[in-house]
């Protein structure tokens, strides 16, 4: 399996998941922002994504977001800091940071979480060089 394999299962089981055009799936769509997932979803795609790779992913694997909830050492005044930053690096090792770390606001979170985040993660879990 190739990443090309692993982004086009990817992008047909949003295309599913979401019901949205396939035109509207790229690699930098963000989940909840350009493709209308809530939280809910979130589930319904881990769901899938297990399904279609045959991979378990285990509950905040992928989708850590409550590393965030309620610890003042890893958000301050709605801002993301240091440790918490380290925390998503730990957590998230597929995720590109580069830009979220210019501006760690809680409200930017969202858009770490897109099309090539999923297509990043499922190429490590299934050893799929990039």
């Amino acid at each position: 399996m190739t990443k090309d394999d692993i982004y086009q299962k990817v992008a047909a089981t949003l295309v599913d998941a979401l019901n949205v055009d396939e035109d509207q799936v790229t690699p930098s769509a963000t989940l909840q922002g350009d493709l209308g997932a809530e939280s809910i979803d979130f589930l319904d795609i881990v769901f899938r994504l297990e399904r279609e790779f045959n991979v378990k992913i285990p509950r905040e694997e992928l989708f850590p977001e409550s590393i965030f909830q309620g610890d003042p050492n890893l958000v301050q005044n709605g801002r993301v800091t240091e440790k918490g930053l380290a925390e998503l690096r730990e957590k998230m090792p597929y995720a590109d940071l580069s830009e979220f770390e210019k501006n760690p606001t809680m409200e930017a979170i969202g858009d770490l979480f897109t099309v090539d985040l999923i297509v990043r993660y499922l190429q490590g879990k299934l050893g799929v060089a990039a």
